[in-house]
């Protein structure tokens, strides 16, 4: 009953992490308008995603638009759009497979060993997306630092962290902390050599019950000896 709830509990803050995953890879805010310098008052905020340009302004209107062309992004950009739509996709089949190999469906029948094996996979598998979400938001991260200190990067060019990268390393983590506890739970594979404790030889424990001999007077060279009582 213990693990199964912990694969309960890890199930289902590994599919809230995969939703966050989905959400990050949809947000428009990874970079977001830096004010230092001279331009700290200003009517209009600049949002940079993975898939789109937005500019909000203070009246309450937003224009978005999206990238003309893929080759000509960013390294990073395109990094995080591959990796992402990957983390998407294992995502979903991480939950696919999970589902099979816990303890509460009947996916794969009594055998304990295949539905420990699947549970495994599993966990692994969102232990894997977790790394595919890490990776590029802790890229765009790293780049955005890089240019806010870069004394030859124009103060109108210069960029901030964005909610979807606290989002991402959010969803990231939760992920493969899910993913570990999916896996730690599943029960050691049973060996086909164990061995039973006590004594080994005859069990009697199981046998049917057998009629009782009636007793035979104890004879000595086939002649009857005489009972005491």
């Amino acid at each position: 009953m213990v693990n199964t709830g912990m694969q309960l509990i890890s199930f289902t803050c590994a599919v809230t992490g995969w939703i966050m995953a989905i959400a990050v890879t949809a947000l428009p805010q990874w970079k977001v308008s830096a004010f230092i310098g001279s331009n700290i008052l200003t009517s209009e905020i600049k949002w940079e995603g993975i898939w789109m340009n937005c500019i909000y302004q203070t009246t309450g209107h937003m224009q978005c638009k999206t990238y003309d062309s893929m080759l000509a992004l960013p390294p990073d950009i395109q990094a995080a759009r591959a990796l992402m739509c990957l983390a998407i996709f294992m995502g979903w089949l991480s939950c696919t497979v999970s589902c099979c190999g816990m303890k509460c469906t009947t996916c794969a029948g009594d055998d304990r060993r295949a539905k420990a094996g699947i549970a495994l996979a599993g966990g692994v598998l969102f232990i894997l997306t977790g790394l595919c979400v890490l990776i590029p938001v802790s890229w765009t991260a790293n780049t955005v630092i890089q240019d806010f200190y870069n004394p030859n990067v124009p103060l109108m060019h210069k960029r901030e962290l964005g909610q979807a990268i606290y989002l991402g390393w959010a969803s990231a983590v939760i992920l493969m902390i899910s993913g570990a506890v999916l896996s730690s739970t599943c029960p050691l594979m049973e060996r086909s050599g164990r061995y039973r404790r006590g004594y080994i030889g005859r069990s009697f424990a199981n046998s049917p019950a057998s009629a009782l001999d009636p007793p035979k007077p104890i004879t000595s060279n086939s002649v009857p000896l005489k009972e005491y009582v």
